[in-house]
Protein backbone atom coordinates (compact mmCIF):
# COMPACT_ATOMS: atom_id res chain seq x y z
CA UNK A 1 0.00 0.00 0.00
CA UNK A 2 1.28 3.58 -0.27
CA UNK A 3 2.70 5.44 2.03
CA UNK A 4 3.53 9.37 2.87
CA UNK A 5 7.19 8.91 3.26
CA UNK A 6 7.19 6.93 -0.26
CA UNK A 7 5.42 9.45 -1.99
CA UNK A 8 7.25 12.25 -0.15
CA UNK A 9 10.54 10.71 -1.52
CA UNK A 10 9.16 10.03 -5.20
CA UNK A 11 7.81 13.72 -4.94
CA UNK A 12 11.61 15.31 -4.49
CA UNK A 13 12.92 13.03 -7.50
CA UNK A 14 10.12 13.92 -9.63
CA UNK A 15 10.87 18.11 -8.93
CA UNK A 16 14.61 17.14 -9.79
CA UNK A 17 14.16 16.55 -13.32
CA UNK A 18 14.52 19.75 -16.00
CA UNK A 19 11.21 21.00 -16.75
CA UNK A 20 10.35 20.08 -20.22
CA UNK A 21 13.14 18.53 -21.39
CA UNK A 22 13.09 15.41 -23.97
CA UNK A 23 13.67 12.38 -23.17
CA UNK A 24 16.44 10.39 -25.07
CA UNK A 25 13.85 7.65 -25.54
CA UNK A 26 10.24 6.73 -25.69
CA UNK A 27 8.68 5.95 -22.26
CA UNK A 28 7.26 3.25 -21.24
CA UNK A 29 3.57 3.47 -21.54
CA UNK A 30 0.60 1.49 -19.86
CA UNK A 31 -2.97 1.62 -20.29
CA UNK A 32 -5.26 0.18 -17.52
CA UNK A 33 -9.10 -0.05 -18.78
CA UNK A 34 -8.85 -0.15 -23.09
CA UNK A 35 -12.83 -1.21 -23.11
CA UNK A 36 -14.43 1.67 -23.15
CA UNK A 37 -14.72 4.41 -25.36
CA UNK A 38 -12.19 6.55 -24.16
CA UNK A 39 -9.94 3.79 -23.75
CA UNK A 40 -10.42 2.52 -27.44
CA UNK A 41 -9.30 5.81 -28.61
CA UNK A 42 -6.23 6.31 -26.24
CA UNK A 43 -5.18 3.00 -27.56
CA UNK A 44 -5.23 4.08 -31.53
CA UNK A 45 -3.53 7.41 -30.43
CA UNK A 46 -0.62 5.46 -28.18
CA UNK A 47 -0.26 2.80 -31.10
CA UNK A 48 0.06 5.30 -33.75
CA UNK A 49 2.24 8.03 -32.06
CA UNK A 50 5.33 8.34 -33.48
CA UNK A 51 6.97 8.97 -30.22
CA UNK A 52 6.39 5.09 -28.72
CA UNK A 53 8.78 4.82 -31.38
CA UNK A 54 7.24 1.52 -32.49
CA UNK A 55 7.08 0.19 -28.54
CA UNK A 56 3.83 -0.46 -28.27
CA UNK A 57 1.93 0.44 -24.58
CA UNK A 58 0.93 -2.35 -22.27
CA UNK A 59 -2.56 -2.96 -21.98
CA UNK A 60 -4.20 -4.26 -18.89
CA UNK A 61 -7.86 -4.98 -17.76
CA UNK A 62 -8.79 -5.45 -14.22
CA UNK A 63 -7.03 -6.31 -10.82
CA UNK A 64 -7.67 -9.96 -9.55
CA UNK A 65 -8.41 -11.28 -13.32
CA UNK A 66 -6.84 -14.39 -14.60
CA UNK A 67 -5.20 -14.81 -17.60
CA UNK A 68 -7.63 -17.80 -18.55
CA UNK A 69 -10.67 -15.25 -17.97
CA UNK A 70 -9.17 -12.14 -19.54
CA UNK A 71 -7.63 -13.32 -22.28
CA UNK A 72 -7.89 -11.68 -25.43
CA UNK A 73 -6.64 -8.84 -27.77
CA UNK A 74 -7.63 -4.82 -28.03
CA UNK A 75 -7.73 -5.41 -31.44
CA UNK A 76 -10.73 -7.58 -30.49
CA UNK A 77 -12.16 -5.41 -28.69
CA UNK A 78 -11.77 -2.65 -31.14
CA UNK A 79 -11.68 -4.25 -34.13
CA UNK A 80 -10.94 -0.78 -35.84
CA UNK A 81 -8.09 -0.91 -34.73
CA UNK A 82 -6.85 -3.97 -36.73
CA UNK A 83 -4.49 -3.09 -39.51
CA UNK A 84 -4.04 -4.30 -42.84
CA UNK A 85 -2.04 -7.54 -43.30
CA UNK A 86 -1.57 -7.65 -39.34
CA UNK A 87 -2.74 -10.36 -36.86
CA UNK A 88 -4.29 -9.15 -33.73
CA UNK A 89 -1.35 -9.07 -31.44
CA UNK A 90 -1.50 -6.34 -29.13
CA UNK A 91 -2.80 -8.44 -25.61
CA UNK A 92 -5.19 -6.83 -23.05
CA UNK A 93 -3.39 -8.43 -19.66
CA UNK A 94 -4.67 -8.61 -16.27
CA UNK A 95 -4.55 -5.83 -14.33
CA UNK A 96 -1.23 -6.95 -11.78
CA UNK A 97 1.20 -4.04 -10.27
CA UNK A 98 4.29 -6.65 -10.62
CA UNK A 99 3.35 -6.43 -14.38
CA UNK A 100 4.13 -2.84 -14.34
CA UNK A 101 7.24 -3.21 -12.40
CA UNK A 102 8.48 -5.72 -14.83
CA UNK A 103 7.79 -3.50 -17.58
CA UNK A 104 9.63 -0.30 -16.47
CA UNK A 105 6.42 1.36 -16.62
CA UNK A 106 6.98 5.27 -16.44
CA UNK A 107 3.38 6.43 -17.29
CA UNK A 108 0.54 4.94 -16.44
CA UNK A 109 -3.27 5.87 -18.37
CA UNK A 110 -6.01 5.37 -15.78
CA UNK A 111 -9.06 4.94 -17.69
CA UNK A 112 -11.41 3.71 -15.31
CA UNK A 113 -13.95 4.38 -12.18
CA UNK A 114 -13.47 7.04 -10.56
CA UNK A 115 -13.44 5.22 -7.64
CA UNK A 116 -10.74 2.67 -9.38
CA UNK A 117 -8.67 5.50 -10.28
CA UNK A 118 -8.55 7.13 -6.71
CA UNK A 119 -7.99 4.24 -5.35
CA UNK A 120 -4.63 2.94 -8.26
CA UNK A 121 -3.41 6.53 -8.37
CA UNK A 122 -1.33 6.56 -5.12
CA UNK A 123 -0.17 3.08 -5.61
CA UNK A 124 1.43 3.87 -8.86
CA UNK A 125 2.91 7.43 -7.75
CA UNK A 126 4.58 5.43 -4.36
CA UNK A 127 6.33 2.94 -7.50
CA UNK A 128 7.65 5.44 -9.22
CA UNK A 129 4.89 5.84 -12.04
CA UNK A 130 3.94 8.92 -13.07
CA UNK A 131 -0.60 8.76 -13.60
CA UNK A 132 -2.67 10.79 -16.39
CA UNK A 133 -5.93 9.69 -15.29
CA UNK A 134 -9.24 9.85 -17.32
CA UNK A 135 -11.55 9.57 -14.74
CA UNK A 136 -13.16 12.77 -12.09
CA UNK A 137 -11.29 11.30 -9.54
CA UNK A 138 -8.57 13.95 -8.73
CA UNK A 139 -9.85 16.71 -10.96
CA UNK A 140 -11.02 18.61 -7.83
CA UNK A 141 -9.47 20.41 -5.04
CA UNK A 142 -12.70 21.34 -3.14
CA UNK A 143 -14.08 18.94 -1.07
CA UNK A 144 -17.44 19.96 -1.64
CA UNK A 145 -17.20 19.80 -5.60
CA UNK A 146 -15.48 16.38 -5.26
CA UNK A 147 -18.54 15.27 -2.86
CA UNK A 148 -20.41 14.86 -6.02
CA UNK A 149 -18.40 11.82 -6.78
CA UNK A 150 -18.89 9.97 -3.47
CA UNK A 151 -15.55 8.73 -3.34
CA UNK A 152 -14.09 7.13 -0.41
CA UNK A 153 -10.31 7.03 0.76
CA UNK A 154 -8.36 3.77 2.62
CA UNK A 155 -5.63 6.51 3.70
CA UNK A 156 -7.60 9.93 3.50
CA UNK A 157 -4.23 11.27 5.05
CA UNK A 158 -2.55 10.23 2.10
CA UNK A 159 -5.04 11.07 -0.76
CA UNK A 160 -5.07 14.73 0.69
CA UNK A 161 -1.81 15.05 0.11
CA UNK A 162 -1.81 13.82 -3.90
CA UNK A 163 -4.89 15.64 -4.25
CA UNK A 164 -2.99 18.73 -3.13
CA UNK A 165 -0.39 17.97 -6.00
CA UNK A 166 -2.82 17.05 -8.57
CA UNK A 167 -2.42 19.12 -11.82
CA UNK A 168 -5.58 20.07 -13.65
CA UNK A 169 -4.57 18.53 -17.01
CA UNK A 170 -5.76 21.53 -19.31
CA UNK A 171 -2.48 22.28 -20.93
CA UNK A 172 -3.77 25.68 -22.71
CA UNK A 173 -3.69 26.73 -18.96
CA UNK A 174 -1.30 24.37 -17.02
CA UNK A 175 1.62 23.36 -19.15
CA UNK A 176 4.00 24.55 -17.25
CA UNK A 177 3.02 22.24 -14.35
CA UNK A 178 2.21 20.00 -15.90
CA UNK A 179 5.80 18.74 -17.32
CA UNK A 180 6.69 17.55 -14.30
CA UNK A 181 3.19 16.62 -12.28
CA UNK A 182 3.42 13.03 -10.85
CA UNK A 183 -0.57 13.21 -11.17
CA UNK A 184 -2.15 15.11 -14.04
CA UNK A 185 -6.26 14.88 -13.58
CA UNK A 186 -7.37 14.61 -17.36
CA UNK A 187 -10.18 17.49 -17.32
CA UNK A 188 -13.87 16.45 -18.26
CA UNK A 189 -15.75 16.90 -21.75
CA UNK A 190 -18.08 19.30 -21.17
CA UNK A 191 -15.61 21.16 -18.83
CA UNK A 192 -12.85 21.66 -21.55
CA UNK A 193 -15.20 22.76 -24.20
CA UNK A 194 -16.76 25.45 -21.59
CA UNK A 195 -13.71 26.57 -19.69
CA UNK A 196 -10.88 27.02 -23.18
CA UNK A 197 -14.13 29.37 -24.23
CA UNK A 198 -14.14 31.18 -21.05
CA UNK A 199 -10.57 31.46 -19.41
CA UNK A 200 -9.67 34.51 -21.92
CA UNK A 201 -12.39 36.31 -21.30
CA UNK A 202 -12.84 36.23 -17.08
CA UNK A 203 -9.36 36.22 -17.39
CA UNK A 204 -9.40 39.88 -18.57
CA UNK A 205 -11.72 40.77 -16.46
CA UNK A 206 -14.29 42.15 -19.10
CA UNK A 207 -17.57 39.74 -17.90
CA UNK A 208 -19.93 41.27 -16.28
CA UNK A 209 -20.77 38.60 -13.52
CA UNK A 210 -23.34 40.11 -11.81
CA UNK A 211 -25.55 39.37 -14.67
CA UNK A 212 -24.40 35.60 -14.65
CA UNK A 213 -23.33 33.34 -17.65
CA UNK A 214 -25.73 30.91 -19.13
CA UNK A 215 -23.89 27.60 -20.73
CA UNK A 216 -26.33 25.40 -22.99
CA UNK A 217 -23.91 22.26 -23.72
CA UNK A 218 -24.85 19.24 -25.81
CA UNK A 219 -22.87 16.07 -26.04
CA UNK A 220 -23.24 13.16 -28.04
CA UNK A 221 -24.37 9.79 -26.93
CA UNK A 222 -20.56 8.17 -26.35
CA UNK A 223 -20.55 11.11 -23.37
CA UNK A 224 -22.36 8.89 -20.98
CA UNK A 225 -20.11 5.86 -21.41
CA UNK A 226 -20.06 2.62 -22.64
CA UNK A 227 -22.52 0.81 -20.43
CA UNK A 228 -25.98 1.28 -21.85
CA UNK A 229 -28.65 2.87 -19.40
CA UNK A 230 -32.41 3.41 -19.94
CA UNK A 231 -31.58 6.96 -20.99
CA UNK A 232 -28.61 6.26 -23.77
CA UNK A 233 -30.47 3.25 -25.58
CA UNK A 234 -31.42 3.73 -29.20
CA UNK A 235 -35.34 4.11 -28.40
CA UNK A 236 -34.52 7.15 -26.17
CA UNK A 237 -31.86 9.11 -27.61
CA UNK A 238 -32.81 8.39 -30.99
CA UNK A 239 -34.75 11.43 -32.79
CA UNK A 240 -34.67 13.41 -29.36
CA UNK A 241 -33.04 15.93 -27.34
CA UNK A 242 -33.48 16.30 -23.37
CA UNK A 243 -31.58 18.65 -20.74
CA UNK A 244 -30.91 16.41 -17.36
CA UNK A 245 -28.23 16.91 -14.32
CA UNK A 246 -29.99 20.54 -14.55
CA UNK A 247 -28.22 22.14 -11.51
CA UNK A 248 -26.48 19.27 -10.60
CA UNK A 249 -24.22 17.96 -13.48
CA UNK A 250 -20.80 16.39 -11.77
CA UNK A 251 -18.82 18.83 -14.43
CA UNK A 252 -19.91 22.05 -12.72
CA UNK A 253 -17.24 21.86 -9.66
CA UNK A 254 -14.36 22.16 -12.56
CA UNK A 255 -15.77 25.51 -14.10
CA UNK A 256 -16.40 26.82 -10.60
CA UNK A 257 -12.56 26.29 -9.80
CA UNK A 258 -10.95 26.50 -12.96
CA UNK A 259 -12.75 29.98 -14.00
CA UNK A 260 -12.48 31.00 -10.21
CA UNK A 261 -16.67 31.65 -10.25
CA UNK A 262 -19.28 30.94 -7.64
CA UNK A 263 -22.35 28.92 -8.80
CA UNK A 264 -24.73 31.96 -8.63
CA UNK A 265 -22.18 33.12 -11.55
CA UNK A 266 -22.94 30.71 -13.72
CA UNK A 267 -25.15 28.34 -15.18
CA UNK A 268 -24.39 24.78 -16.74
CA UNK A 269 -27.45 22.88 -18.46
CA UNK A 270 -25.99 19.57 -20.30
CA UNK A 271 -28.28 17.83 -23.10
CA UNK A 272 -28.02 14.62 -24.72
CA UNK A 273 -27.83 14.74 -28.59
CA UNK A 274 -29.28 11.70 -30.80
CA UNK A 275 -25.54 11.86 -31.71
CA UNK A 276 -22.66 9.23 -31.48
CA UNK A 277 -20.31 11.51 -30.19
CA UNK A 278 -19.16 15.54 -30.42
CA UNK A 279 -20.26 18.28 -27.73
CA UNK A 280 -21.48 22.14 -28.86
CA UNK A 281 -21.15 24.29 -26.35
CA UNK A 282 -23.16 27.63 -26.30
CA UNK A 283 -22.27 30.49 -23.93
CA UNK A 284 -24.50 33.27 -23.39
CA UNK A 285 -22.87 36.61 -21.24
CA UNK A 286 -22.96 40.49 -20.88
CA UNK A 287 -19.46 42.42 -20.79
CA UNK A 288 -18.96 44.94 -18.37
CA UNK A 289 -18.65 47.52 -21.30
CA UNK A 290 -18.94 47.83 -25.00
CA UNK A 291 -16.50 46.28 -27.29
CA UNK A 292 -15.96 45.73 -30.87
CA UNK A 293 -15.62 42.08 -32.41
CA UNK A 294 -11.82 42.68 -33.52
CA UNK A 295 -10.89 43.22 -29.95
CA UNK A 296 -12.69 40.25 -28.57
CA UNK A 297 -10.57 38.29 -31.37
CA UNK A 298 -7.51 39.55 -30.51
CA UNK A 299 -7.83 38.45 -26.80
CA UNK A 300 -8.67 35.47 -27.85
CA UNK A 301 -6.09 35.02 -30.17
CA UNK A 302 -3.36 36.34 -27.82
CA UNK A 303 -4.55 34.17 -24.85
CA UNK A 304 -4.28 30.19 -26.93
CA UNK A 305 -1.07 31.53 -28.94
CA UNK A 306 1.00 28.46 -28.77
CA UNK A 307 -2.13 26.86 -28.20
CA UNK A 308 -1.75 24.57 -31.21
CA UNK A 309 -5.13 22.42 -30.52
CA UNK A 310 -7.30 25.51 -30.36
CA UNK A 311 -8.94 26.80 -33.30
CA UNK A 312 -9.94 30.53 -33.44
CA UNK A 313 -12.91 30.87 -36.06
CA UNK A 314 -12.96 34.81 -36.85
CA UNK A 315 -16.82 36.21 -36.75
CA UNK A 316 -19.00 36.04 -37.72
CA UNK A 317 -18.31 31.95 -38.61
CA UNK A 318 -19.04 30.18 -35.54
CA UNK A 319 -17.91 25.90 -35.06
CA UNK A 320 -19.76 23.05 -35.58
CA UNK A 321 -19.64 19.93 -34.39
CA UNK A 322 -18.59 18.54 -38.01
CA UNK A 323 -15.81 20.18 -37.73
CA UNK A 324 -14.04 18.39 -34.84
CA UNK A 325 -15.61 15.08 -35.02
CA UNK A 326 -12.66 12.67 -35.13
CA UNK A 327 -10.12 15.33 -34.49
CA UNK A 328 -8.15 16.55 -31.41
CA UNK A 329 -9.14 20.14 -31.92
CA UNK A 330 -11.87 22.81 -29.92
CA UNK A 331 -12.60 24.86 -32.28
CA UNK A 332 -14.36 28.55 -30.35
CA UNK A 333 -16.01 30.95 -32.33
CA UNK A 334 -18.15 34.19 -30.81
CA UNK A 335 -20.59 36.65 -31.89
CA UNK A 336 -21.03 40.12 -30.36
CA UNK A 337 -24.49 41.96 -30.34
CA UNK A 338 -24.81 45.35 -32.28
CA UNK A 339 -24.61 47.20 -28.75
CA UNK A 340 -21.08 45.79 -28.19
CA UNK A 341 -22.05 43.99 -24.60
CA UNK A 342 -24.05 40.80 -25.38
CA UNK A 343 -21.37 38.19 -26.54
CA UNK A 344 -22.17 35.10 -27.41
CA UNK A 345 -19.31 32.06 -27.49
CA UNK A 346 -19.91 28.73 -29.39
CA UNK A 347 -16.95 25.91 -28.63
CA UNK A 348 -16.88 22.60 -30.19
CA UNK A 349 -14.57 19.94 -29.79
CA UNK A 350 -15.04 15.66 -30.16
CA UNK A 351 -15.45 14.39 -26.65
CA UNK A 352 -13.66 11.49 -27.13
CA UNK A 353 -10.75 13.10 -27.83
CA UNK A 354 -10.26 16.91 -27.08
CA UNK A 355 -12.55 15.69 -24.07
CA UNK A 356 -10.52 12.89 -23.23
CA UNK A 357 -8.22 10.26 -24.73
CA UNK A 358 -6.62 13.01 -27.14
CA UNK A 359 -6.25 15.11 -24.00
CA UNK A 360 -4.82 12.83 -22.55
CA UNK A 361 -1.98 12.29 -24.58
CA UNK A 362 -1.50 16.01 -25.26
CA UNK A 363 -0.68 15.60 -21.25
CA UNK A 364 1.69 13.00 -22.10
CA UNK A 365 3.65 15.20 -24.62
CA UNK A 366 3.85 17.96 -22.80
CA UNK A 367 5.38 15.64 -19.76
CA UNK A 368 8.17 14.00 -22.69
CA UNK A 369 8.97 17.30 -23.60
CA UNK A 370 7.49 16.97 -26.79
CA UNK A 371 5.31 19.14 -29.14
CA UNK A 372 1.88 19.21 -27.82
CA UNK A 373 0.10 17.93 -30.91
CA UNK A 374 2.52 15.12 -31.51
CA UNK A 375 0.70 12.21 -33.03
CA UNK A 376 -2.66 14.40 -32.39
CA UNK A 377 -2.99 15.50 -35.97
Amino acid sequence: MANLDTIEKTKEMSTTAKAGSAPSRAPRVAVAGVSGYAGGELARLLLRHPGMDGSAPIFLGRARETAADTATTIESIHPQLAMIGTKATHLVEPFHWDRLSEAGTEILFLALPHEQSREWAPEAIERGIRVVDLSGAWRLQDESNRAVYKLHDANPALAAKLQDEAVYGCPELHRDEIRTARLVANPGCYSTSVILALRPLVRAGIVDLDCGIICDAKSGVSGAGKAPTSKTHFMYAADNLSAYSVFGHRHTGELLEQLCLTADQIQFTPHLLPIPRGILSTIYLRLKHAMKPAEIEHLFREFYQGSPLVRLHATPQLPQIQHVVRTNFCDLGFALAEDGKRLVVVSCLDNLLKGAAGQAVQNMNVMCGWKEEEGLL
